[in-house]
């Protein structure tokens, strides 16, 4: 049985005849003393404003985040009848949020 993958639209890159996946598996050389430069001391990784803000929420160390008197509030006043919404206020917040990701901002 053979099945065909399709690339899906997308551009088709050469492969290396020796790449990972292409065949049986071979230790990769060992570095040459004086070929390859090593890696610099100075060299450094900077991280974007939006990749430090995911690295922080994956954090699941962080107890605070989840205050259960808030919680059980919440939960006894959903169960008895007096939580409101405030749809204005959800609103406001909606379109704060479209702001931030570069909407136009008009409604």
């Amino acid at each position: 049985m053979n099945t065909t993958i399709s690339n899906n639209g997308l551009p088709k890159f050469p492969q290396a005849a020796n790449s990972p996946g292409n065949g049986a598996a071979t230790p990769a050389p060992a570095p040459a003393a004086s070929g390859a430069p090593a890696a610099k001391a100075d060299d450094q990784l900077k991280l974007t404003d939006s990749a430090l803000a995911l690295q922080q929420a994956a954090r699941t160390d962080d107890s605070a985040a989840i205050d259960p008197q808030r919680v059980e509030r919440l939960r006894t006043a959903l169960a008895d009848g007096s939580y409101r919404i405030d749809a204005g206020r959800i609103a406001d917040r909606m379109i704060s949020l479209d702001q931030q990701l570069g909407g136009t901002g008009k409604a």
